[in-house]
């Protein structure tokens, strides 16, 4: 590449005003200071092979691959997370037309730094600096196995479609899945007054769990409705312990990430900092489920309060992106007392405050029960767990180990069938006469 072509690459860069502050963002400004280096008479071999040393180390560590070629994905990764004027009036549903217009022009002078793959650079390097040469691979992945929407849109970003459609599908983009953090999590936590991304988050999947489906339907139902913008459901999911309520609510949440569903967990402890956080949302493009797990009060507890006030009865809207599917061991959510009905000496308003503990689980428009299961549901979902692991096991077998599982853990549940069949696949795997694992019958 002439030395002037690269000189005007760098002058467009940094003209950008919409996306001003992608050229700061790691890797980026690394390959733009490595540009800045050619654009020299005579390039100092040494800094030129820590410039290019730095880059690909940016490149090739990224743990998110959204693209094969290291540096275009870099830069669509540093774009889609950029927040300014229009990925968040996208996000808002109202995109300013002055600065989506100044965005198609600045995607179209990025296009040059897209021509840039990474076998393209290396050839620069080798090029001006052939001492240099055989030193790096070039950093390219050959498996990028992220099919997520946010790999498709990257692919929209490095190719040579139309512009104009670009800006378009990018805007669609910001305003489903979010901007910056939001639009690359799918789950977070609420911590120390700020949203902290989760990631690793547990990868359950509906199609992963096994028995319940009339409990689960509703809540699917739910939740779709929610994403399509209709009238949906803050969801209360109440029952013993390993029922598979916490699943649910994680499956679910799974099963729709692609629709630009949000989970944030929140502990029953930091319920009093829900007006900030139903702040730092108000208004962002993806809808949030905000997930209190194992909800449930003692007496002296007020941070059932803040709840009520979001689920309905402040004097402030909630969010319309915001539902909360909370669970608990029981569907009582704040602890009764026999006093609290209205024993000699205690309240004179005793029914009213009963009536105000108890307010809270009816505020859920959506309260559904996952029993215990008996035994046939038990062995029902055992059945269903070694099928879908292909453990070869006489039914016969089968039942009379999971009974006498059952007899000698208390506690039928879902929890415990999943804990049997995990016993039951490390029993076959492994043979403790020789120590070492086996393959499983398949």
């Amino acid at each position: 590449m002439e030395r002037t072509k690269i000189t005007t690459l760098l002058e467009r860069t940094r003209g950008l005003a919409v996306f001003r502050d992608v050229p700061k963002m790691p890797g980026v400004r690394d390959l733009l200071a490595l540009l800045a280096i050619l654009t020299k008479d005579e390039p100092e071999p040494g800094v030129f092979a820590e410039g290019y040393a730095r880059l690909w180390r940016s490149l090739a560590e990224t743990p998110e691959r959204l693209l094969p070629d290291a540096w275009r994905s870099c830069l669509a990764r540093a774009i889609l997370d950029d927040e300014n004027p229009f990925s968040l009036g996208c996000e808002r549903g109202t995109p300013d037309p002055l600065f989506a217009e100044q965005a198609r022009r600045e995607l179209e002078a990025l296009r040059g730094l897209f021509g840039l793959d990474s076998k393209t650079l290396l050839g620069l390097v080798e090029g001006a600096a052939p001492g240099l040469a055989g030193t790096w691979t070039a950093p390219v992945h050959e498996t990028f196995p992220d099919a997520s929407p946010r790999a498709a849109m990257a692919g929209e970003l490095a190719g040579d479609g139309d512009s104009a459609e670009t800006v378009e599908g990018l805007a669609e983009h910001f305003a489903r899945h979010g901007a910056g953090a939001l639009g690359r999590h799918a789950a977070f936590r609420w911590r120390g007054g700020r949203l902290a991304p989760v990631t690793r988050p547990d990868g359950i999947r509906l199609d992963g769990l096994v028995g319940y489906e009339g409990e689960r339907g509703p809540l699917v139902e739910n939740t779709r409705r929610f994403l399509a913008g209709l009238p949906a459901h803050h969801a209360l999911l109440y029952g013993p312990p390993g029922t598979g309520k916490s699943s649910t609510v994680k499956a679910v949440a799974n099963e729709y990430a692609g629709k630009g569903l949000k989970l944030v967990e929140v502990s029953k402890e930091d319920l009093g900092e829900l007006p900030a956080l139903l702040d730092v949302l108000r208004g962002r493009g993806p809808r949030f489920v905000l997930f209190v797990d194992d909800l449930s009060f003692e007496e002296h507890e007020v941070e059932y309060k803040a709840l009520k006030a979001l689920l309905e009865g402040s004097i402030e809207e909630p969010p319309p992106n915001v539902r909360v599917y909370a669970t608990s061991n029981r569907r009582n959510l704040i602890r009764e007392n026999f006093s609290d009905r209205g024993e000699p000496g205690d309240d004179v308003h005793a029914r009213d405050t009963m009536q105000e503990k108890l307010s809270l689980s009816a505020r859920f428009g959506l309260r559904l029960t996952f029993p215990a299961p008996n035994q046939e549901r038990f062995l029902g979902i055992i059945s269903g767990l070694v099928r879908e692991r292909g453990i070869k096991v006489p039914p016969g077998q089968l039942r009379e180990r999971a009974l006498l599982w059952d007899r000698w853990h208390a506690g039928r549940s879902g929890r415990t069938a999943r804990q049997f069949v995990d016993e039951l696949e490390a029993g076959l795997a492994y043979d403790p006469a020789d120590e070492s694992p086996r393959s499983l019958p398949r």
